[in-house]
């Protein structure tokens, strides 16, 4: 059998915001965050101790023998704490850490809320529903950079956008705030909810599927009768459990036909269930067949003249697949911090998104003419467009890591057929310069340039000793889609280097004036392919003079004497960063 938590993680990965949780005080139990019943007990102790009384074993029972009532949370904070900044003074204590206890750890957001809060900041839960009176959950968001809607009371229920328009996160705290005095804690308050409070439920537990956790079942009438009222399971509910659950915990699994979830902890159950989630989305990738689907529809497009719309609608609708994915939460500029797992985790996340376009576009270069190549162009065009984009530098310079992919998978395509016209072309295509929008920049220098330093290096997985290693995680993730083309390996990595050293001859022709700067990639660690590329090149330009390819192209200059030169300086930067032993091996 299928370990129910695996079953959860893909119906949440595969319907971002379909699922709501359900928490109640379990999910808080570790930060030591009382239960409002227990807060009751508390009080009721220090008002025996303050009348004069030993503290009573049973507090509840002290309070009725001695006021002839069952004890009532509103009301005896009313009498307690006349004012609603004396009530709000009372109950800090209980919610809210004081230096020692912020030491230990205490009354923080826990692992769970932590791990729901990357779940909603990722945008994979929209809906909590809760119990607790706590903000822990509030906190652990803002930690995320997500801030939610917060409803407690009918009024703000009445006042809040309907679900549907829902984008962030929307908290129902169905008990209330502890800084609001009309918490419901006692058992009669429990007993029925407010009409508009009802209905409201009625449409979650009818619309949503369900994840709930840290509730028993045992403590809220009202609540088990709005999940008894919903007949419909649109969606699966999951319950964890700690143990045997009680015979009306019993009674609605069976009602809602729940999968039971079987957990330690709720701080384990979250944090692993949120790195399931995360770990199925990371490593999503499209079907093989969409891939192949497409490259066959690619292909049949571009052999027939009368197919130019379809081939343009086709490259069009790709590339917006890819900025559609790569437009959500998990694709923040701000708030989360850019180490090492998170860019990584990100660059998994653009590679994913954008398989299907990069498979294509080697294809099409190879067999590309001017007219069928123009809708590639715009695909670049929109992929290197930055304007009126703000967040974290490193963030910012990963935006246009999709751009950048299709430069590469597009630029090898034209490299192996030896289109260096159409390469050129590329090399030229103007695009919207993001620091200045009245003028046009070069492509090159949005998606090759790294004007916020050295934002790659050390920071992806298994390439952190690697000056290149976002060179070197290009070349790897690039060479299955390449096949197609260029199914040697020897003869990928040297198609993949040639193309490097034409990118770098084509930046610094486009973007330096004259202190010359060259894009090192990754085909510096192979001095073998980048010394035979650069032989071949000079000798081009030596014989064929103003006929050689790389001067009609203009990739890198419009006269041979300019090319040698430009090669001439290439040769000198990349042999200064190219150990003494290497060079003395290689040096012509």
């Amino acid at each position: 059998m299928i370990d129910p938590i695996h079953s959860l993680a893909f119906s949440v990965q595969s319907s971002p915001g379909v699922y709501a949780l359900l928490l109640g005080s379990g999910v808080s139990r570790s930060a030591g965050i009382p239960t409002g019943w227990e807060i009751v007990l508390d009080l009721l102790r220090k008002l025996a101790r303050a009348s004069g009384q030993p503290d009573p074993s049973d507090p509840g029972r002290w309070y009725k023998d001695q006021y002839g009532e069952d004890p009532d949370y509103s009301k005896i904070l009313a009498q307690l704490a006349k004012t609603p900044s004396e009530r709000q003074q009372l109950l800090r204590s209980y919610f809210e850490p004081n230096n020692q206890e912020r030491e230990e750890g205490r009354k923080q957001p826990t692992r769970a809320h932590q791990a729901i809060a990357k779940l909603a900041a990722q945008g994979f839960v929209k809906l909590i529903v809760t119990t607790n009176f706590d903000k822990l959950i509030e906190r652990a968001l803002e930690e995320e950079s997500v801030t939610p809607t917060v409803v407690s009371t009918v009024n703000q229920i009445k006042g809040a956008l309907p679900l549907v328009h829902n984008e962030r996160c929307y908290i129902l705290k169905i008990h209330g705030d502890y800084l609001d005095s009309r918490i419901r804690n006692s058992t009669a308050e429990l007993s029925k909810y407010p009409r508009e409070l009802d209905r409201l439920l009625n449409q979650i537990f009818d619309e949503y599927g369900l994840l709930i956790s840290g509730w028993s079942g045992e403590s809220d009438g009202a609540l088990r009768d709005a999940i008894y009222r919903t007949k419909s399971r649109r969606f699966t509910t999951f319950w964890t459990i700690r143990g045997e659950p009680s015979g009306l915990a019993k009674e609605l699994i069976g009602h809602r036909r729940a999968e039971q979830i079987t957990i330690g902890d709720a701080d384990s159950f979250f944090q692993h269930f949120q790195e399931t989630v995360e770990g199925i989305e990371q490593f999503s990738q499209p079907h093989p067949l969409s891939v192949e689907a497409s490259v066959t529809t690619l292909k049949l497009y571009l052999s027939r003249p009368e197919y130019k719309i379809r081939l343009s609608d086709l490259v069009g609708a790709t590339t917006q697949s890819v900025i559609l994915a790569t437009s959500g939460e998990q694709f923040n500029l701000s708030g989360m911090t850019p180490d090492k797992d998170a860019i990584t985790k990100r660059v998994r996340l653009f590679d994913a998104a954008s398989s299907v376009l990069v498979a294509m576009a080697p294809v099409a270069a190879f067999w590309a003419d001017e007219e069928n190549f123009a809708p590639w162009l715009r695909a670049l065009l929109r992929l290197s467009t930055t304007i009126g984009i703000a967040g974290q530098n490193r963030w910012l310079a990963l935006r246009t890591y999709p751009g950048r992919l299709l430069l590469y998978s597009l630029g090898m395509g034209l490299v192996e057929s030896n289109n260096l016209n159409q390469l050129g072309r590329v090399f030229s295509q103007p695009v919207p310069d993001s620091e200045n929008q009245n003028k046009n920049t070069n492509i090159l220098k949005v998606l090759v340039e790294n004007k916020y330093g050295v934002a790659w290096q050390g920071f992806l997985e298994g390439m952190e000793s690697n000056r290149e290693g976002l060179s070197r995680w290009i070349h790897n993730v690039l060479q299955q889609p390449l096949k197609q083309i260029t199914p040697d390996e020897v003869q990928y990595t040297f198609c993949f280097d040639k193309f490097e050293v034409l990118l770098a001859l084509g930046f610094a022709y486009r973007n330096n004036s004259s202190n010359y700067w060259f894009h090192a990639g990754d085909f510096v660690n192979r001095p073998n392919n980048w010394t035979r590329i650069v032989t071949e090149i000079e000798d081009s330009l030596t014989n064929l003079g103003v006929s050689s390819p790389f001067v009609e192209s203009e990739i890198f200059g419009k006269t041979p004497a300019d090319c040698l030169d430009l090669l001439g300086k290439f040769r000198e930067f990349i042999w200064q960063g190219t150990p003494t032993l290497v060079r003395l091996m290689h040096q012509p």
